[in-house]
């Protein structure tokens, strides 16, 4: 039963109630927030000064939240962006004081010389030039305003050489502009790709490796940066760039088929290395395969033959290991460790002069290797040896031969060189001289470590290599107790077949 007009009186009543309760409430809360911002802002300088950054910035969030219009809360949020080396971040604050504040001309050339470093020269200009306006006096926006025309002159340049090939010169341009602007992405692209004009993958790779950050999503960095390393050998590397790729988006085409190609190569070296440290066999099938991988980067065919001949080597296998090793070494001549390699196949090979010749090559390039070293005086142990009496060549057997092979060709020569089949004086001599010498390289090499000894460069049987110990019997170089041709001549010797 009441009136319209009521109505509406009742309700205007109610509204104006509601709208004074709200101011009430709301003016409390500011109030409160004003002493909390206060409160952060002292904490966030306190901080600041302690060198606390990361602290600091969580107090400096507050006190933004709490009164977005506060230019100077920016400001100095800002400038514990910059403390950590967050430009980036630091950037909008600094508009936004602007933005609240256009005549807050700190925020302005702040703002401009983080657009100078990140090669933004036209706006950096409008920042230099506002505060000179307003300041004309102001040296640092007249510096900064100078480098920023200095900026625009060297880029016309630096592309001016990149367009007519002269490479070298745009890298001398670059350097400079990157000294003006390091936190510009192109500039150091360009840099690069220079770089890797002249064949210096490593230079790019470091000019690369900052734009992944100076640029949002820059899947075109990490995929370069991949296949940099990819072509130097590097693939765990190269895998870890193209992940991040991917990690931007997985369905990039680019990043997942180089994503494949190193992923399978890189199981395949790690598994050849796996077989090579348990010594098996499969490492040349596994280092085979490789090659089949990736015909096309040098550095993986260079390391699979490296690591066959290796292997070869350690299979005893000399013919085939100086055959890869060979080839290895014309694709790498500079490769120590296959110098090293063939040279323990020409050992294995008994042609010693030319392990002397390998080791004393692989010196050259390193003398500070231990290993190479031994390695050549072993060798050249080897060769003296060689040239007074080689139980191997004595036997007719390889370096490689086991027990049952040298019993066997001793076995056989000592049945032939036995003086009993023998008439003449001259000849009983002559046979008795190689029966000495089979009985004692049959002793030598069935005897471990006799046999290490002679395979290290050390004849045991001869005093002067023994330097006054052990090995002594005599003089004569007879390896038993007894020497049965001192009976009168009479051969009494069986041999059990």
């Amino acid at each position: 039963g009441v009136s319209p007009i009521a109505c509406y009186y009742y309700m205007y009543c109610f509204g104006a109630f509601l709208e004074a309760h709200a101011h009430s409430v709301l003016s409390g809360v500011l109030g409160a927030t004003h002493v909390e911002i206060e409160q952060h802002l002292e904490m966030g300088r306190k901080l600041l000064a302690a060198g606390q950054l990361a602290e600091a910035l969580s107090h400096y969030h507050y006190a933004v939240e709490g009164d977005s219009k506060n230019y100077l809360t920016y400001y100095k949020r800002a400038a514990v962006f910059l403390a950590m080396g967050k430009s980036k971040s630091a950037l909008p604050d600094l508009t936004r004081a602007i933005q609240l504040k256009p005549d807050f001309l700190a925020a302005r050339l702040q703002r401009g010389n983080i657009l100078l470093k990140q090669g933004n020269t036209q706006e950096a200009r409008e920042d230099f030039e506002t505060v000179l306006q307003r300041s004309p006096d102001q040296e640092e926006a007249q510096d900064q305003l100078m480098r920023a025309n200095e900026l625009e002159e060297l880029r016309e340049d630096a592309h001016a050489a990149h367009h007519r090939g002269d490479y070298s010169t745009t890298i001398t341009v670059l350097d400079r502009i990157v000294e003006l602007s390091p936190w510009d992405p192109e500039t150091r692209e360009l840099r690069a790709e220079c770089y890797i004009r002249l064949g210096d993958p490593r230079k790019a790779i470091q000019d690369l490796t900052p734009t992944t950050r100076l640029r949002n999503d820059n899947r075109a960095a990490f995929l370069k940066l991949s296949t940099l390393h990819y072509s130097l050998g590097e693939h765990q590397e190269s895998l870890g760039h193209v992940r991040e790729c991917l990690k931007l988006d997985q369905d990039d085409k680019d990043c997942l088929s180089h994503y494949k190609q190193v992923k399978k190569l890189s199981k395949q070296l790690d598994s050849a290395e796996e077989h090579i440290e348990e010594a098996r066999s499969e490492a040349i099938v596994k280092y085979e395969s490789v090659m089949r991988t990736e015909p096309n980067v040098p550095y993986y065919t260079n390391k699979a033959n490296e690591r066959i001949c290796f292997c070869l080597v350690k299979n005893k296998m000399a013919a085939k290991a100086i055959d890869i090793c060979s080839e290895a070494h014309q694709r790498d001549p500079r490769n120590i460790n296959i110098l090293r390699d063939r040279a323990e196949a020409f050992i294995l090979n008994q042609d010693y002069e030319k392990a002397v010749e390998d080791y004393q090559e692989a010196r050259e390039f390193d003398k500070e290797s231990n290993e190479i070293r031994e390695g050549l005086e072993r060798a050249q142990k080897l060769l003296k040896l060689s040239r007074k009496r080689d139980y191997y060549k004595i036997l007719g057997v390889n370096r490689s031969a086991n027990k049952q092979e040298i019993i066997k060709a001793y076995r056989k020569l000592a049945q032939q060189w036995h003086p009993d089949n023998f008439r003449e004086e001259a000849e009983k001599k002559e046979a008795e001289k190689r029966f000495i010498d089979i009985a004692s390289a049959k002793e030598v090499l069935t005897d471990p470590e006799m046999r290490q000894k002679f395979d290290s460069g050390e004849d045991p049987l001869d005093p002067e290599s023994q330097q006054g110990g052990g090995g002594g019997q005599g003089g004569q170089g007879w390896p038993f107790h007894f020497n049965p041709f001192e009976s009168g001549g009479n051969y009494h010797f069986k041999f059990n077949h």
